[in-house]
């Protein structure tokens, strides 16, 4: 159970330290393409080796190919996170650009903590798909990319007239909802669990999208952040693997 609270932890700590760069700049974190890089990387790794892979193995043996539940999975995550991003893109009115941001990392961080959560209850769970090892490792990279994501809601919100200690404090708080949800899933990993190799494939779809969506284009125009995706994906390879 102290692991089980520290990989809980370690994500939202991760958004925290992002954020704190409000306090302490205000440069667009846009512009610091080795550590979107790293994170991008980290991110590609862990949907594989810590989601799609477990996903793959627990679904052998059933009547279903054991690609099904990975590939249907994958998919309705993507479809949702598509979803979420038209609904957000309708609600334009009234609203600084920071505020949407918030919103917008909020929703992306609940599948996110639904991957943590379905990892640690595959975890409690027991039957060797899921080691200590993977879960820890999906949680460090998990924190890996929160820490962009802290970066990314806090400084727009600095930038939009917010104090540096609010601007701090609501970029923490987006990436509040990850523990909830994952603790929502573990409370109820006994009705999880049988579905749990589309909760992973669904959480690496969903991670993927936003990888591929928020953080690889902003890697385009430099070798610097290829460079640090490709470190990135390495460094979590072998964290998911050597462990």
């Amino acid at each position: 159970m102290i692991w089980v609270v520290i990989g809980l932890a370690i994500p939202l700590l991760g958004t925290a330290l992002g954020a704190a760069i409000a306090l302490v700049c205000k440069r667009d974190i846009a512009g610091n393409r080795i550590l979107i890089g790293l994170a991008a990387g980290a991110m590609l790794a862990a949907s594989v080796w810590s989601l799609l892979l477990p996903s793959l193995e627990m679904g052998r043996g059933k009547i279903l190919p054991e690609f099904f539940p990975a590939a249907v999975g994958f998919m309705v995550g993507v479809a949702a996170m598509l979803f979420l991003e038209a609904q957000f893109s309708k609600v334009k009115r009234g609203g600084r650009q920071g505020n949407m941001l918030l919103l917008a990392m909020t929703a992306h961080n609940v599948p996110e903590g639904m991957a943590v959560g379905a990892v640690f209850a595959g975890l409690i769970a027991g039957g060797g798909e899921i080691t200590l090892a993977t879960a820890v490792s999906l949680s460090l990279g998990i924190a890996l990319q929160n820490v962009s994501d802290g970066a990314i809601v806090s400084l727009p919100l600095l930038s939009s007239g917010y104090s540096k200690d609010r601007a701090f404090w609501l970029g923490t708080l987006s990436g509040a909802v990850e523990p909830i949800a994952a603790l929502i899933t573990i409370a109820l990993h006994t009705v999880v669990i049988a579905v749990l190799p589309y909760f992973l494939s669904f959480a690496a779809g969903a991670m993927i999208y936003v990888t591929a969506r928020e953080l690889i284009p902003d890697l385009k125009d430099g070798k610097v952040g290829i460079l640090g995706l490709a470190v990135g994906f390495v460094l979590m390879m072998i964290l998911d693997c050597a462990l």
